[in-house]
């Protein structure tokens, strides 16, 4: 027997594209990193301010000052702070 072709699955991709879509990752470059906390901040046009991001986000070695950088923007409880940062 052939496989049925199942109307939930496309609409579940369906869905995880619109809710990609609506949440397009954001752009900036590094505009501070510290070696030694592994931590820093990226400037974006999509934040007023500049956008916290730690290594446990990135993977792979350090990030330089002055890469550029896309991210997703979570609200923490210190202000934005970027998540799924991969380097352009």
């Amino acid at each position: 027997m052939g496989h049925a072709h199942n109307v939930h699955d496309d609409l579940h991709t369906f869905l995880t594209i619109e809710s990609l879509w609506e949440n397009a990752m954001a752009k900036g470059t590094v505009d501070f990193f510290n070696e030694t906390g592994g931590y820093g901040f990226i400037e974006t046009d999509d934040e007023d301010e500049d956008v916290f991001f730690h290594m446990e986000d990135v993977g792979g070695p350090d990030l330089e000052e002055g890469q550029e950088v896309e991210f997703d923007i979570e609200q923490a409880d210190k202000g934005p702070r970027a998540t799924n940062v991969t380097r352009l």
